[in-house]
C-alpha cells in the first residue's frame, strides 16, 4: 500500500470504529433507538472531518498503489467511510440530488471503475476479503454483536464457496461419473457447516442490537448524483454458481437473470468472472433429466441422482433457514415496530420493505423448489427425479 493508503486503513480499523461504537451506544440508550438526529454531534463531525484528510490525501495522489489489493482496500475504505455518514445521517439520498461528499465520492468513482465496481463497499470488504492485521479485521464498530454478525457471515460465505467450488468440479467429470460422490460429499459437508453456523448466529445475535447497530450501515447512498444499494450478504458468486450448477434457478429466467444483473458489479471481478464462466454449463438436473429416459433403470443413474437431490434438499434447508430466522426474526418482526417515519429506507436493498420481502420469499421458494404459483420453480422436474430413484422422498 502507499502511505496514505496505509493511513487510511489504520483510521478505519481504529479511531473510525472507536467513534462508531460510541455513537451507536448513544443510540441505544434512547428511548427511540432508531431516532440519531437527537445526539453525537461532536462525534459526527470528528467523523466526517478526520476521514476526509484521508481521501483528500488519496484523491491528490491520483493513484492506488500497486495493484487490487490496494485498490480493493481503498475502495472499501472509502465506502465504509461514506456508509457511515448515511448511518448516521450526514447524507441521505431522499434529500439530495447528489452526494455532499464530492471528494469521497471522486475517489470511490476512480477506483470503481478502475476495479470494474459498483463504487462503494461491498460484501466481500468486511467479510471474505476482509484481511485482518494483528487479529483485527475490518468492522464499523467493536460491538459484540457486529463481530459475531461478521464472523458467522463470512464463515457461511466461505462454507458456501467450498461448496461451490467442489460442485464446480463434476462438470468436467460429468454426472454420470462414477466418482462424484467425492466432489458431491464435500458439497455435502460445507451445507451442513452453513446450517449450523447460521444456527450459532440465530442463537447468539442480540435482534435489538442487530437491527438497531449493525444492519444500518448497509443502507443505500449517492456517489456523485447517483445512489446505490446496500451491500447484501448475498453479493458473492458462490451462492449464485450453487443455484445454476443444482439447476434450481436458471439464468435464462427473467427474474433470475434480473438479479444478476443487479449484482455483478457489487462483486470483486474475480467472483464476475466466475459467475459468467458458471452461467455457460449445464445443469446437473437437466443432464440427470436429459439421461433418464435411456439409463434411469442403471445403478450409477440411481446412485448419482440421490447424491444430487441430497445436495438439493440441504441447500434448500439453508434457503429457508436463512429467510424464516434471519429475515423475519431480525428484520421483519422488529421493522412492524417502528413509526411510520423511521420505515422509510429501513431495507439495505432500497425497495420499501413489503417488496423486498416478496423478492426474497421468491427467491428462498426457487431455491427450495416450492410448488408454488406465478412463479418459475424446478418443483415438477424434482418430482419426476425422485420418482425414478427408489428410497426418495417425493
Amino acid at each position: 500500500m502507499s502511505t496514505h493508503s496505509d493511513d487510511f486503513d489504520r483510521w478505519i480499523r481504529g479511531s473510525f470504529a472507536a467513534i462508531n461504537t460510541e455513537l451507536e451506544n448513544l443510540y441505544f440508550a434512547q428511548d427511540d433507538r432508531a431516532d440519531v438526529s437527537q445526539c453525537g454531534a461532536h462525534l459526527k463531525s470528528r467523523l466526517r472531518d478526520e476521514g476526509r484528510v484521508f481521501v483528500v490525501a488519496l484523491l491528490a495522489e491520483g493513484d492506488t498503489g500497486d495493484g487490487f489489493e490496494t485498490a480493493f482496500s481503498v475502495l472499501g475504505n472509502v465506502g465504509m467511510y461514506l456508509a457511515a455518514l448515511r448511518r448516521h445521517e450526514l447524507t441521505n439520498p431522499a434529500k439530495e440530488e447528489r452526494s455532499p461528499f464530492p471528494e469521497a465520492s471522486s475517489l470511490a468513482m476512480h477506483v470503481g471503475a478502475a476495479l470494474g465496481m459498483a463504487p462503494r463497499f461491498s460484501t466481500a470488504h468486511i467479510a471474505h476479503l476482509n484481511y485482518a492485521n494483528a487479529g483485527v479485521r475490518k468492522s464499523f464498530t467493536s460491538l459484540p454483536d457486529e463481530i459475531l454478525f461478521i464472523d458467522e457471515n463470512t464463515r457461511g460465505i466461505l462454507l458456501l464457496q467450498l461448496a461451490a467450488d467442489a460442485l464446480a468440479k463434476v462438470v468436467p467429470l460429468g454426472i454420470s461419473s462414477p466418482i462424484v460422490d467425492v466432489p458431491f460429499a464435500a458439497a455435502r459437508h460445507a451445507l451442513e457447516a452453513v446450517i449450523e453456523s447460521n444456527q450459532r448466529l440465530f442463537d447468539r445475535l442480540d435482534v435489538e442490537r442487530f437491527f438497531f447497530s449493525v444492519r444500518p450501515y448497509y443502507k443505500p447512498y449517492m456517489v456523485g448524483r447517483q445512489e446505490y444499494r446496500g451491500a447484501n450478504a448475498g453479493d458473492f458468486s458462490g451462492i449464485n454458481e450453487l443455484d445454476l450448477l443444482l439447476g434450481l434457478c436458471r439464468a435464462n429466467d427473467p427474474y433470475y437473470a434480473q438479479l444478476l444483473v443487479d449484482k455483478m458489479s457489487f462483486m470483486p471481478p474475480q467472483d464476475q468472472a466466475r459467475l459468467r464462466e458458471c452461467m455457460r454449463h449445464e445443469s446437473f438436473l437437466d443432464e440427470l433429466l436429459a439421461l433418464a429416459p435411456e439409463h434411469a433403470r442403471e445403478d450409477w443413474f440411481r446412485r448419482n441422482a440421490r447424491g444430487y437431490l441430497e445436495l438439493c434438499e440441504l441447500f434448500g434447508r439453508y434457503a429457508s433457514q436463512h429467510h424464516d430466522y434471519l429475515v423475519k426474526r431480525f428484520i421483519e418482526a422488529p421493522a412492524a415496530k417502528l413509526s411510520a417515519a423511521h420505515l422509510e429506507g429501513v431495507t439495505a436493498s432500497g425497495p420499501p420493505l413489503p417488496v423486498l420481502l416478496r423478492s426474497l420469499e421468491v427467491l428462498r421458494d426457487m431455491r427450495l423448489a416450492a410448488n408454488r404459483s406465478g412463479i418459475a420453480t424446478r418443483h415438477a422436474d424434482l418430482e419426476r427425479l425422485r420418482k425414478m430413484v427408489p428410497g426418495t422422498v417425493c
